[in-house]
């Protein structure tokens, strides 16, 4: 089955500059991966020319296998790269970050899920970088409040975790294993763990969707007091992969933002091309958290004990 012919707003420029060679040169260095670069994001020559990079830790293979995702994906990954904490710190302290994303993969055939590795980074980060505002885009975990607690109490400035798509499309795009409840319930247990902390979500389209089952994954993600909202143009990496159902045009993208503003999101980035970690949607939630703190300068207050 052919592709569909994308539209002439689905334009990205050809990674070139001296920036994006840097980081890309140090991470081979670091033997990091970048989400970046394994979910093929079109982005990544303008997020990494201006200085951002998204940093994908517990390896490059997952143990899921959403349709909808480039990354590699294996029952058993490589073991865990211990110094992996202490050399995502290094990079980013050497990259001078303002704002830096940590994401991962799924780790289901470890005991924890990784939580513990996941944290050690953030902290390592916290203590090389202490001016850096650190988002994290992490895994469901199962929905394990323990594992979501190691996380949440390495007090990292943003967690996002991604719902992907409406409630009916989520067996078709997502693992088995992952789940539109599961995903709520992450984000709602995150609040429940640390109201301090902000929470962020993102939503692909074109798979199918309908506009009355955006808004209501929107409404969704309100009702767990989901603070910060991205939406985005899936565009099918490989012919093996979800096919895209629907390019959705630029005024669908301002009229998501519009409503989703009305419905109480601190902040929404909608467009073709946007992704969960777009600029990492530093420059608004940047400004935005800096506002909060400067209001209030009180240190994060600590994080309530899991249940």
């Amino acid at each position: 089955m052919a592709r569909t012919p994308k539209p002439p707003w689905i334009k990205v420029k050809l990674p070139s500059t001296p920036r994006y060679a840097q980081i890309k040169a140090r991470a081979r260095e670091l033997k990091l991966s970048t989400v970046c670069e394994e979910a093929m994001c079109p982005n990544i020559g303008e997020c990494w020319g201006g200085g951002t990079a998204t940093f994908m830790v517990m390896g490059d293979t997952c143990t899921r296998g959403c349709r909808f995702c480039a990354v590699d994906t294996s029952r058993k990954p490589s073991p865990l790269d211990l110094d992996e904490p202490h050399n995502v710190a290094m990079a980013i302290k050497e990259m001078d970050l303002d704002y830096v994303v940590i994401t991962s993969v799924d780790r289901d055939d470890i005991a924890d899920g990784g939580a513990s590795h996941f944290a050690a980074c953030i902290r390592e980060t916290r203590t090389n970088s202490p001016k850096t505002m650190v988002e994290v885009l992490i895994p469901d975990f199962r929905g394990h409040l323990g594992q979501l607690m190691a996380v949440v109490e390495a007090r990292p400035n943003v967690i996002a975790h991604n719902v992907e798509t409406c409630e009916r499309l989520t067996p078709t795009v997502r693992d088995p294993r992952a789940g539109y409840a599961q995903s709520l319930g992450v984000l709602r247990a995150i609040k429940k763990l640390d109201p301090a902390r902000y929470t962020k979500s993102s939503i692909m389209v074109g798979v199918g969707e309908t506009e009355d089952e955006v808004l209501q994954t929107m409404r969704d993600l309100r009702a767990v007091d989901c603070d910060f909202l991205t939406l985005g143009q899936y565009l099918q990496p490989s012919p093996k992969h979800l096919a895209v159902e629907s390019f959705i045009h630029p005024d669908q993208f301002e009229r998501y933002r519009v409503l989703g503003e009305e419905m109480g999101f601190k902040y929404v980035a909608s467009g073709p091309l946007v992704r969960s970690s777009y600029k990492a949607g530093e420059f608004f939630i940047r400004d935005f958290i800096g506002k909060q703190q400067a209001a209030s300068p009180t240190p994060d207050a600590p994080a309530a004990q899991a249940k």
